[in-house]
């Protein structure tokens, strides 16, 4: 009978990269005999929001007044980074649960945007940070209607 273990099967080379524990990569353990690794908040909120957007179906995140307030800020010069705008997140040593708001497009189904945008933010998280995504929380805030953008009134009064 052949020794599988000298051979290098799947089995043998997933526990080498696993310490015996099975599917997990080794990345994914932040607490090591050598040490301990955090994630900030920020990071996670982030790796989100960018997950988030990569979703066709999601037009923009962030409740109507933050939205307003990003589209101000995203005018000023040096201030490009609304990836967190909609983003909320608790990170635990282990674990992080994901809040998202966004504004999804007329016409698209908000249930399937919102299951693929929450496989999305999941499978991203994990894969870049090795936290468990406990859940990941949406709320819909609103539905964008093309032509329905900003237009500038004129002013009742001069």
């Amino acid at each position: 009978m052949a020794d599988t273990a000298t051979k290098g099967s799947p089995d043998t080379a997933t526990d080498r990269m696993t310490g015996g524990r099975g599917t997990e990569p080794s990345r994914s353990q932040l607490v090591t005999e050598e040490g301990r690794t955090r994630i900030a908040e920020g990071v996670v909120a982030k790796i989100s929001g960018l997950a988030a957007r990569e979703i066709p179906g999601v037009h923009s995140m962030g409740k109507g007044v933050s939205r307003r307030i990003g589209q101000v800020r995203s005018m000023m010069p040096g201030t490009t980074d609304m990836s967190r705008q909609g983003v909320s997140v608790q990170v635990g040593e282990r674990e992080a649960a994901v809040d998202l708001d966004v504004v999804t497009w007329y016409g698209q189904s908000i249930v399937d945007v919102c299951d693929a945008v929450r496989r999305n933010v999941k499978d991203r998280v994990q894969s870049m940070t090795g936290l468990k995504v406990v859940e990941v929380n949406i709320t819909v805030d609103d539905v964008f209607v093309e032509g329905e953008q900003d237009e500038e009134k004129e002013p009742r009064v001069q």
